[in-house]
């Protein structure tokens, strides 16, 4: 399993603002959902960050975002660890399959594929 990208997730309730500030680092648009801004480097695509609101399908807001080439054996080697999963394995609307996961330090990872 490899790894594609990380992007840290930003709870917000201030999303324009925030694409405002981090659009005077170089940061430009690249999604908006409505709930769920992602911003990235212009010169390196995968460098990312993102601003949610709230989370369309999920409980909580993940606090990290990791991309794997394959999330069905992220999420097999997740369960088989006793990890506590937080959000189950489905398919999104939006193009991705993916879970949450409580890591060790109690934050919220959402590990994803895009389909």
């Amino acid at each position: 399993m490899a790894i594609r990208r990380v992007v840290p997730n930003i709870q917000s309730e201030a999303v324009d603002e925030s694409r405002e500030f981090y659009g005077l680092l170089g940061f430009e648009e690249v999604m908006d959902l409505g709930w769920i801004v992602t911003l990235a480097s212009p010169s390196h695509p995968a460098e990312q960050v993102s601003f949610l609101a709230g989370d369309k399908t999920a409980p909580v807001i993940p606090d990290v975002s990791v991309e794997v080439d394959d999330v069905d054996a992220a999420y097999a080697a997740m369960k088989e660890s006793g990890a506590e999963i937080v959000h189950p394995l489905q398919n999104e609307e939006w193009g991705v399959r993916r879970f949450f996961v409580r890591d060790p330090n109690g934050r919220v990872i959402n590990v994803l594929s895009h389909r």
